[in-house]
């Protein structure tokens, strides 16, 4: 009879992560952390909180940003995706220091600014390219909608 190792799923360990150490030189994730943290001008987002005397503090726009930039290049669009990836990926986790915006948040902050995130990643991508971060492998543009007659009163039927 085989003998396998043993092992138990009802057991506490505890793991030392530096999530400074996750973003390694020459990856995207770096480059946006970099790029955010020392090139950018993130001024712009500052007028619209108004919590300086009450209010909960807000999530860092820096913060939001490395998450949301770093979800569009993965091709991740949807708010509840991006928190679960906050949640689950040590990238993500890295990015945004362990904090969980929740969806919300992250929706509220892309639609309240979109025009200045939408300059900024075009930025950061062109940046990415001059530093050959970027595989050049994939390039795709948003569709459009189109109206169409591919409705089953048009198409006919299996037997037709």
């Amino acid at each position: 009879m085989p003998r396998f190792k043993h092992y138990n799923y009802d057991q506490d360990t505890m793991v030392v992560i530096n999530y400074q150490e996750q973003l390694q030189p020459g990856t995207f994730e770096h480059a946006v952390h970099y790029l955010i943290e020392h090139k950018l001008d993130l001024s712009v987002f500052h007028p619209k909180y108004r919590n300086e005397d009450t209010g909960r503090l807000a999530y860092d726009p820096a913060i939001l940003l490395k998450i949301i930039l770093f979800a569009y290049s993965k091709g991740i669009t949807s708010s509840r995706e991006m928190q679960w990836c906050c949640q689950t990926n040590i990238i993500f986790k890295a990015l945004s220091c362990d904090t969980v915006p929740h969806f919300t948040t992250l929706a509220k902050f892309v639609s309240g600014h979109a025009d200045e995130i939408e300059a900024l990643f075009e930025q950061v991508l062109l940046v990415c390219h001059e530093q050959g971060l970027l595989g050049n492998e994939l390039f795709a543009i948003d569709g459009c909608k189109m109206s169409s007659n591919a409705s089953k009163e048009w198409s006919g039927t299996f037997k037709e």
